[in-house]
């Protein structure tokens, strides 16, 4: 960082040392830092509006001739046709909203970023105009290469199902986006691919790529109060946005954003919004039972299906595709049930959370997924033998934590007077709280899900309980 900054001031010729008259990090002070970020047109078009696209809630996204030219591609105008929650509309009937809105409102979002952080010197003295492109088109282009129900599909992590960062590269490297990459922006599509999938090995490369994934990234201040209002819950939205930006700041090592502490409160609010999003939302019983059915009907399918191809569909020939792999076997009466005609979702038997049965819950939670089918499998065996019926595998279907984490809310508050960081779980007893213990034992839960036309069958039936729990016994044999 250079030791001064010139600033506008009554004498234009003055130079002042920013350093003697702001603590490090208050960039918030600044009358009116010179920034070239602040030239960038569409950053500009943030006030100019002159042309804008409108997306919920009343919102205007501005729309640059090189922006419209990427959203025009066919690569980005297949996002207007995957939903961003998928199955969570099975739910909550007006959660229809696309990957499309979502990413428009990102690169919203981060125009916002950078003309906070414009006026933060420890990142307008590093980021340059060329960087801040890259961030630009990084936010636009970052649900590129997902496909739909794409995170369902990921976390039962099968061989040959790629990440969907790594799965955009064939969307980013070739086509249309590509051109215009290069030809509208200069930009070398490679280094958008790098910059989307591959941790930064710079302090400046670290502090940008946590701008859009990081614990107060561009997308979760998106989807968070996107998704709680196409669901019609309040709990994403309650937490004050403008002030959170109004915070940002850089951390004391400069590789990661921070908040200054008048930030602190709507941290600690959009903490307590994601835990209640993804307890009430994302991990609602009935959407994890849908969840559930489509993971066990791939699973069953993948081998008869074309990845690739399949995922370069959208949302309904994507279902057709599927549904035709499964002709009229075992899966087609699963993906039925959630596409078909008459909703018929699998109906919760059991249920145990990290608090209640920790034991059970951590004996089943992150395990591979071919270990939970194998297990539903022999719970659907003793119990054909209990009810002396046939009960098929598919009809006994098991839901827990994936192996892959939550990434947890880690963020640095700078107290301006004195110039200190502090971790925000030392200044927020609630914070600290939810930091105690992983995210996903407080939100996700292990549930145990049965075809509708055995409720009748198993009843009030409590020794059922004791045959599952000697179930998963039986798949942790004691040794020698």
């Amino acid at each position: 960082m250079s030791d001064g900054f010139r600033v506008r001031s009554a004498d234009p010729t003055e130079k002042v040392d920013f350093n003697d008259r702001f603590p490090r990090g208050f960039g918030s002070g600044i009358p009116a830092l010179m920034s070239d970020l602040l030239e960038i047109p569409e950053v500009v078009g943030l006030q100019s509006r002159s042309s804008v696209i409108r997306i919920p809630p009343e919102l205007d996204v501005p729309l640059t001739p090189r922006v419209r030219h990427l959203v025009d591609t066919t690569e980005f105008r297949r996002l207007v046709h995957i939903s961003q929650l998928g199955l969570v509309s099975l739910v909550f009937p007006a959660a229809h909203h696309t990957r499309f809105e979502h990413s428009l409102g990102v690169y919203r979002m981060m125009l916002l970023y950078l003309q906070r952080l414009a006026h933060v010197p420890e990142f307008a003295d590093v980021i340059e105009t060329k960087d801040a492109e890259l961030m630009i088109v990084a936010a636009l282009l970052h649900d590129l290469g997902h496909w739909p129900f794409c995170h369902p599909i990921e976390d039962l992590r099968l061989a040959g199902v790629p990440q969907h960062e790594l799965f955009a590269n064939s969307f980013l490297l070739e086509g249309e986006v590509a051109d215009c990459l290069r030809d509208d922006w200069g930009i070398n599509p490679r280094d958008v691919v790098s910059f989307l999938s591959e941790k930064g090995r710079t302090s400046k490369l670290k502090l940008m790529q946590s701008v859009i994934s990081g614990p107060i990234d561009v997308d979760k201040l998106d989807y968070l109060q996107r998704d709680s209002l196409h669901a019609g819950v309040p709990y994403g939205r309650n937490f004050d946005q403008q002030r959170l930006i109004a915070s940002l700041c850089v951390s004391q090592e400069g590789d990661k954003l921070a908040l200054t502490a008048k930030g602190r409160t709507a941290a600690e609010m959009m903490v307590f919004a994601r835990y209640v999003m993804f307890s009430e939302v994302y991990w609602h019983h009935t959407v994890r039972s849908a969840t559930a059915m489509l993971q066990r009907a791939f699973f069953m399918l993948q081998p008869h299906l074309e990845l690739d191809a399949l995922f370069r569909l959208t949302e309904r020939p994507m279902i057709d595709a599927m549904l035709q792999a499964a002709s009229n076997g075992p899966a087609r009466d699963l993906l039925d049930g959630l596409f078909g005609p008459s909703r018929k979702i699998y109906k919760r038997l059991f249920e145990y959370s990290h608090f209640d049965r920790p034991e059970l819950f951590h004996q089943i939670a992150r395990r591979p997924y071919d270990w939970l089918v194998d297990l539903s499998d022999q719970f659907a065996t003793a119990l054909s033998r209990h009810l002396g019926r046939r009960v098929a595998p598919h009809e006994i279907l098991i839901d827990a934590p994936p192996v892959k984490l939550e990434v947890q809310f880690n963020i640095d508050v700078l107290d301006t007077k004195t110039g200190k960081y502090r971790g925000l779980g030392e200044v927020s007893p609630m914070v600290e709280t939810l930091a105690k213990r992983q995210f996903d034992d407080y939100v996700k839960k292990v549930r145990i899900f049965i075809h509708p036309r055995l409720v009748e069958s198993i009843g009030s039936d409590k020794s059922i309980e004791s045959l599952f729990i000697e179930t998963v016994r039986s798949m942790f044999p004691e040794s020698g």
